[in-house]
């Protein structure tokens, strides 16, 4: 009852998968990546990052990566810099010293103390992260509008 406190202070671990594609710290990429497989990103890339279809691909952006532009895959990890929308099919992970300049969609979210988000978080059900890519914050803002309003028909 009074023993250690499990999970408390547990930092998210960088993700030891492998990674066939590296965008090294000192590289500068200008334009889109269409991606078939995993990728790292400790440089910069100005354009948008997507997966190929639903294939489990991850997007990892390292301490020292910058994406400027959309990242769209089944999961995507940020411990660097993502000035553009992020959405993950699956599951997005913010660590320490992470900044987002743009609206996160995913079906699932952990967030380490210190990240940093300037847009929307919205949660999706995992059907209308594969169905409907294309929903955006506005029908998220209206949705949650009309389920916080008051019945008309209620006492007034």
């Amino acid at each position: 009852m009074f023993g250690k406190k499990k999970g408390q202070g547990t930092p998210l671990v960088l993700s030891q998968e492998k990674f066939d594609t590296l965008i090294g710290r000192h590289a500068e990429l200008e334009g889109n990546l269409r991606l078939n497989e995993s990728i790292r990103i400790d440089g910069r890339v100005l354009g948008h990052v997507h997966s190929a279809g639903e294939q489990p691909i991850s997007v990892v952006i390292g301490p020292a990566g910058e994406v400027v532009g959309d990242v769209v895959a089944q999961r995507v990890i940020v411990a660097g810099k993502v000035s553009g929308n992020i959405h993950a099919q699956d599951r997005v992970e913010l660590h320490a010293g992470c900044f987002v300049q743009g609206d996160l969609k995913y079906v699932s979210i952990a967030v380490e103390h210190g990240a940093r988000v300037q847009g929307l978080l919205l949660q999706v059900d995992a059907d209308d992260s594969l169905g409907r890519p294309d929903r955006d914050a506005q029908e998220a803002i209206r949705k949650a509008q009309t389920m916080g309003a008051p019945d008309a028909s209620g006492p007034a």
